[in-house]
């Protein structure tokens, strides 16, 4: 089985030796997801967490969309915080973008720092 890289024009490049995603198979790993606008390359909010939430959450969307798959084919997450003081907020943001009957599998970590020192980061596993 090969695997293929999925790669979103609407999704912000990666800043780093990796790929937004892999698709193995009928799974897909997208990659982390900050809050950066894919046309300006700038971090979207400023500190304000649910401003990052939301761009990092479209962010998703675009990588998933290059894949053909949406975020109902979402089956995990992977959230990490900065200040899981945030979580609440974080967590409305984040359940919004799911339907009120399915929400993946998920975890969140408080971690010391993120890439750019954002607020949030999230990557998640698909599966079509």
């Amino acid at each position: 089985m090969a695997n293929t890289i999925i790669y979103s024009p609407d999704a912000p490049a990666p800043i780093g030796p990796y790929s937004q995603a892999i698709q193995a198979g009928n799974t897909v790993y997208v990659s982390g997801q900050i809050a950066l606008d894919t046309a300006s390359g700038q971090l979207i909010g400023g500190g304000d967490v649910a401003a990052e939430t939301h761009q990092v959450m479209r962010n998703l969307q675009a990588v998933l969309a290059a894949a053909g798959m949406t975020l109902l084919d979402v089956v995990k997450c992977s959230i990490f915080v900065k200040d899981l003081g945030n979580f609440g907020l974080i967590n409305e943001i984040y359940g919004s973008y799911f339907t009120a009957d399915y929400a993946p599998a998920r975890e969140t970590v408080e971690v010391s720092r993120l890439p750019k020192d954002v607020q949030v980061e999230i990557s998640c596993i698909a599966v079509k």
